[in-house]
Parts: structure tokens; C-alpha cells; sequence
């Protein structure tokens, strides 16, 4: 780490996030809070109590002296995949866990906040205001995710009810333009100068061979104009799983996309309303947005060719699907114990996307930062931007 944190600053920081998290939960009703429609989607529950279990196990534990665990089942209840900090519930089971309750789970957050707080009034080396950095990030991320999962929770009730007006990416502009990246010899990734995760550096060269990036992502209206054109049943333009995929899932549109009387709907926060064709079309896998791709006669970025446009082009309303699988950079080491599982153990079957939702939290977003899904993923903020070589 090249920078020095601030203490005074990220005290701040750490109080402005926490208190993010539940005002992301404010709208839902109590049984909200413990659905699990599906393995991928936890409960609003735990993201609020595994959150504080990060700060818990990694900070309070063994950097506050005498510190009492606020209940000893908790790090077995809400550990995600740390190996390192013993056992856990397995993640399909989240949603079964009916106690503790919602209001325990609050009350654990208060007491985490306040022996937080009083691990502040010591002036902290930098090392441990670093693994607190982490913590403040990681939450960040868990209320991405949290933003995801709770649309999937009552994007599937039967009733499609209304979350609120938040979290609703805008319109893309009306006017398309192509970004040139010319070939060359570019750096990337993280300078070190400010908090990136592990697996954004280090910084190394990579040669590009020149391309064109679109200005705008697509947008619903265009992505319409695919699934008239018979898009969903062209086996020619489909990866082979992802042809396997959709066919298995039987998927013939957007997730949250539904046909009302020969007219598309689209559940959005608001609930469900007409799809809007000049929006970016959202929540589609890594399957869909190359085969809308290949029907347009493009590709996908990878993900160096985006980190070198990104400055000349707006970005920031939904994660961007590349073609990049998510891989170490060269000479990336993974760090040691809990942290080192972070990124690294997932290096493996997952694509990268770029860029920055209208789900990320304020400050969280960066050109360098690294998102990795399975292509098969789809409750998650994304789209995509279309790309080619240069002629």
C-alpha cells in the first residue's frame, strides 16, 4: 500500500456506510428480510449480520482488547466461504434460518458499531486501518448485492410489489458514437495511490491491437428488435452452453421480462411497469449479451480494451459484460490467511465486468476495479456495450 489512510476520515467513512446498509433495508417489511428464492440470493438478514461478522472476526476480535463476540453461533451462522475462519452454513440454507431474528441481527449491528467506535479512540497502526478499509469496501459490495437479491425477492412475488423509486438505471442518450482504442503497448491496472482490492494490480503491461468501442450500452429497444428477429432461437449466434443454458432454462427474454397481453412488462423497483425501450437493457447473462453480439455483427470489449475507453465514455449505470475471463494479472500473489480468499479462490470460470451500477454505492467505483460473475448470472445489475477491431 503506497497511501496512508486517515484515521479521522475513515471513521467516517466506516459510520456513513454502516449506516448505508440500513437505510438500503428501509422500505422492506420484516418477512423480507429471511426469503431465499434461489442459492444465489441471501436473505437482506444476513447481509446485514455477515457484514457485521467481517468486522467482527477480522477487526474486533483481534484488535480490541477484551473483546466479548456478541453471540458464539453467530461465526458459524454468517461466515461466507472463509475456509480459514472455521465452519459455516452452507449458502442454499441462508434462507432457513428464521432466528436469530431480524431484530437481533440489529441489535448485533449496534453492538459491533459501538465497540467500533471505541477501538477509535486509540490511535490505530496502519495495518489494522487497513483491514478496516477492506471491511468499509466489502460492505459497499454485500449492498450492491443486497439491492440484487431483495428485487429478486419481490420481483418474483405474484403480486410484483413496489420497493421504491431508487436504483433505477436512466435512459441511455439518444446519440451513439464509437470509441477508438489505437493498437499499443498500454498499463493496466491499479496504481496503488488509493484502496483497490488485491486482484486489481499489479500493474503490468498489456498490447492491445486497436478497437472501437460503442458510446452507449444497449438498450432495451434494441435488444426487442433480437428477441423479433427470432434472437433466442438462432442456434448459430449462441456460445454452446450458453445455447444449453437458455434452452434448459427455457429463457426467451430479459430476466423480469414478462409479455401482458401481447405487450412486455419489466418488474423495476417501482414495480412492474411497460419496458422502456430507450433504457439499457439490464439483467441479462454473459450468453445473451454475446449472442445479441454476434446478431449485430460485433463482439464483446475485454476488459483492457474498456479500462482503456472507459475516460472516454459514461459509465456507471450498469455493470458491463467483457469477454475477459477472470484471471490473475501477472505477478499477482495471493495474500496470506482469511484476506488471501477474497478474490483469489475464485480466479477460475467466471467473466469479468466493468464499470459501476446504479446499485454501487457513492465512492465504491473505479476503471480498474474487477466485478466477476458467471456468464449464466442474471439477478445482477448488468448489460453491456458492443465492440469491434479496428478495420
Amino acid at each position: 500500500m503506497s497511501y496512508r489512510i486517515e484515521q479521522n476520515k475513515l471513521l467516517s467513512q466506516l459510520k456513513t456506510t454502516r449506516a448505508h446498509s440500513l437505510d438500503i433495508c428501509k422500505p422492506l417489511k420484516t418477512e423480507d428480510h429471511v426469503l431465499q428464492p434461489m442459492a444465489n440470493v441471501s436473505p437482506p438478514k444476513w447481509h446485514l449480520a455477515h457484514t457485521t461478522w467481517f468486522f467482527e472476526q477480522l477487526v474486533l476480535l483481534p484488535y480490541l482488547k477484551d473483546y466479548k463476540e456478541y453471540h458464539p453461533d453467530f461465526s458459524f451462522l454468517f461466515n461466507s466461504y472463509y475456509n480459514t475462519l472455521g465452519e459455516r452454513t452452507l449458502r442454499a440454507d441462508r434462507g432457513f434460518m428464521s432466528r436469530p431474528t431480524v431484530e437481533e441481527v440489529h441489535s448485533y449491528r449496534q453492538y459491533a458499531d459501538e465497540k467500533l467506535t471505541q477501538l477509535f479512540n486509540q490511535e490505530l497502526p496502519q495495518d489494522v486501518l487497513s483491514i478496516i478499509e477492506i471491511g468499509i469496501n466489502h460492505e459497499q459490495q454485500h449492498q450492491e448485492l443486497l439491492v440484487y437479491d431483495l428485487k429478486y425477492i419481490l420481483g418474483f412475488q405474484p403480486t410484483f410489489p413496489a420497493y421504491g423509486d431508487r436504483f433505477i438505471a436512466p435512459n441511455e442518450s439518444t446519440e451513439s458514437e464509437w470509441v477508438t482504442v489505437e493498437p499499443g503497448l498500454y498499463d493496466i491496472g491499479t496504481t496503488g495511490d488509493s484502496f483497490s482490492y488485491d486482484n486489481e494490480g499489479p500493474r503490468h503491461k498489456n498490447y492491445l491491437h486497436g478497437a472501437k468501442l460503442r458510446s452507449t450500452l444497449i438498450k432495451n429497444g434494441e435488444f426487442l428488435e433480437f428477441i423479433k428477429d427470432g434472437g433466442y432461437k438462432n442456434h448459430d449466434l449462441w456460445l454452446s452452453e450458453g445455447w444449453d443454458f437458455i434452452n434448459e432454462q427455457s429463457i426467451s427474454s430479459p430476466l423480469y421480462w414478462h409479455q401482458v397481453d401481447g405487450a412486455w412488462k419489466t418488474y423495476t423497483l417501482r414495480g412492474l411497469e411497460n419496458v422502456n425501450p430507450d433504457a439499457p437493457v439490464q439483467h441479462i447473462s454473459l450468453y445473451e449479451a454475446a449472442a445479441f453480439a454476434d446478431w449485430a455483427g460485433y463482439r464483446l470489449p475485454t476488459e483492457f480494451e474498456w479500462e482503456i475507453a472507459a475516460n472516454q465514455f459514461k459509465w456507471g449505470s450498469l455493470w458491463e459484460w467483457t469477454q475477459s475471463a477472470y484471471l490473475p494479472y501477472p505477478g499477482y500473489k495471493k495474500a496470506p490467511g482469511a484476506l488471501g480468499e477474497y478474490n483469489a479462490k475464485f480466479m477460475l470460470n467466471q467473466n469479468v465486468l466493468r464499470g459501476s451500477s446504479v446499485a454501487t454505492p457513492k465512492g465504491h467505483a473505479r476503471k480498474t476495479y474487477r466485478n466477476f460473475f458467471h456468464a449464466s448470472c442474471r439477478w445482477i445489475f448488468s448489460g453491456f456495450r458492443l465492440a469491434s477491431d479496428l478495420k
